[in-house]
C-alpha cells in the first residue's frame, strides 16, 4: 500500500507543478475557453489541463518501474498499464487539437474508436461474462471488440459531458478512481494474487492526476482540462477496469453463491456505477436532443450541473453535491460489496440521506440572496 501512496503523491506532485507550465503554453498558443451561453465561467479560461494530467500520469508510471514491491511486478502488469497509457496518449493529442482548432463531433468519435482499437489489439479487453445461473460466458471475440470499444467510447463521452462545471469531472474520477482502486487491491488480497496489479496502478496514478489537476481547476477555475483531459481519464478509468476483467479469471474466485457472481460482476459493473451520474446525463442529453430532431451532440444548457444550478445551488455547491453522490456510488458501492456488514450498510444510509438533504433541502433554506454564494460571478451582458 505505501508504494501505491508513492505513485499516487507523484501523480499529484508532477500534474500540479505541470498545470502551471501547460496553462503558460495554452495562453501562448490561443488555447483558451472562450465564454458561449450554455457555460458558467465569465472570462476566457485557458486548456491544455489534460497535458498536465498525462504528465502525472507518465510520472507515476515511471517511479512504480522503480519501487522495490511493484518493480517486482510481472512483465503483464506494466504491459497493460503502458498500453493503457498509450492509447491515453492518442486521446489526449486528439483533445489538444480539438482545444486548438475544435474539431467536429465524428472525428473525435473516430480518434476515440481507433484509441479502443489500439487497447484490443495489444489485448486490453473484455474477455468473459458472468452469466447469473449460468456461471463463465466466454464472449466470442467479435462481441469482445465491440463490448470494449462501446465501454471505452461511452466513457470517455460520459466523463467529457460532466465536464461542465469548475472541479467537478476531476472530482467525480478522482474519487471514482479511489473507489475502483479500493475494489482491486482488496479484491487481489483476499483472493491471494499479487497485489501488483495494473487496475491498481492506473487507479493510484489517476486519482493523484485529478488531484493535482484540481488545485489548478477549483471554482474559480484557472485552467481547464479540455477535451485533452477529460478524454484522458475517461479512458484511463474504463482501461483500468478491462486489465481488471484479464487480471482475475472468474473460476480464480474463492467466495461461493451470490458472493461470488457480485465479485464477478463487479469488475465490470464499477466503473458504470462510478459513472453514474454523468452516464445518466449523457443519456438525458441524447433523448432531450433527439426528440428536439437536433444531434446528439449539440451542446445545451441543460446538464444535470446546470440543473443545480437553476435549483439555488452555488458554483461550489453544485460541485460538492455532485461530488457526494459520486462517492456515495463508487466508494459506498466497493465498500457494500467487500465489508458485508450492518455498521457499513447504516453507514451507507446515513450518508445516503445527508446526501439528499445537502441536495434537495440547503437550497430552499439558504438564507436569501445566498442561494448562488458570494463565489457566483454572472454572465457578462451580450
Amino acid at each position: 500500500m505505501r508504494e501505491y501512496v508513492t505513485v499516487f503523491l507523484v501523480a499529484v506532485t508532477v500534474t500540479y507543478l505541470l498545470g502551471v507550465l501547460a496553462r503558460e503554453l495554452a495562453l501562448r498558443y490561443g488555447a483558451v475557453a472562450r465564454v458561449r451561453d450554455r457555460d458558467v465561467h465569465a472570462v476566457p479560461i485557458p486548456y491544455f489541463g489534460g497535458l498536465a494530467m498525462y504528465g502525472g500520469l507518465v510520472a507515476a508510471y515511471v517511479v512504480a518501474q522503480h519501487l522495490p514491491f511493484l518493480s517486482r511486478a510481472g512483465d503483464r502488469t506494466f504491459d497493460d498499464a503502458r498500453t493503457v497509457l498509450i492509447a491515453g496518449a492518442m486521446v489526449c493529442a486528439l483533445g489538444v487539437i480539438d482545444d486548438l482548432f475544435e474539431l467536429d463531433a465524428l472525428t473525435k468519435l473516430g480518434g476515440q474508436v481507433l484509441a479502443a482499437g489500439f487497447l484490443v489489439l495489444n489485448h486490453v479487453q473484455f474477455y468473459y461474462l458472468w452469466v447469473p445461473g449460468n456461471g463463465q460466458f466466454t464472449i466470442e471475440p467479435a462481441q469482445a471488440v465491440l463490448a470494449t470499444v462501446l465501454l471505452v467510447v461511452a466513457t470517455i463521452n460520459a466523463v467529457n459531458f460532466v465536464d461542465g462545471l469548475d472541479g467537478l469531472a476531476a472530482g467525480v474520477i478522482g474519487l471514482g478512481a479511489v473507489g475502483f482502486f479500493l475494489f482491486s487491491y482488496r479484491l487481489a488480497a483476499v483472493n491471494g494474487e499479487s497485489l501488483a496489479i495494473p487496475a491498481a496502478l492506473l487507479c493510484a496514478a489517476l486519482a493523484g492526476a485529478c488531484l493535482g489537476f484540481l488545485s489548478h481547476n477549483f471554482y474559480p477555475a484557472a485552467m481547464f482540462m479540455g477535451d485533452s483531459g477529460s478524454m484522458l481519464i475517461g479512458l484511463v478509468l474504463a482501461g483500468s477496469a478491462l486489465t481488471l476483467t484479464g487480471t482475475f479469471p472468474a473460476v480464480d474466485f474463492t467466495p461461493s453463491g451470490s458472493s461470488r457472481m457480485l465479485l464477478v460482476l463487479l469488475p465490470l459493473l464499477l466503473p458504470i456505477s462510478i459513472l453514474v451520474v454523468p452516464f445518466a446525463d449523457l443519456a438525458l442529453a441524447v433523448v432531450r436532443r433527439t426528440r428536439k430532431g437536433q444531434s446528439p451532440f449539440v451542446p445545451d444548457k441543460h446538464h444535470l450541473h446546470h440543473r443545480l444550478l437553476e435549483y439555488g445551488h452555488s458554483h461550489r455547491r453544485a460541485v460538492l453535491v455532485m461530488w457526494l453522490w459520486a462517492a456515495l456510488i463508487a466508494i459506498g458501492g466497493v465498500a457494500i460489496s467487500l465489508y458485508r456488514s450492518q455498521l457499513v450498510v447504516v453507514g451507507m444510509v446515513v450518508w445516503f440521506a445527508l446526501t439528499v438533504v445537502a441536495t434537495f433541502v440547503v437550497p430552499r433554506t439558504a438564507r436569501p440572496g445566498w442561494s448562488h454564494g458570494d463565489d457566483y460571478v454572472p454572465h457578462p451582458p451580450r
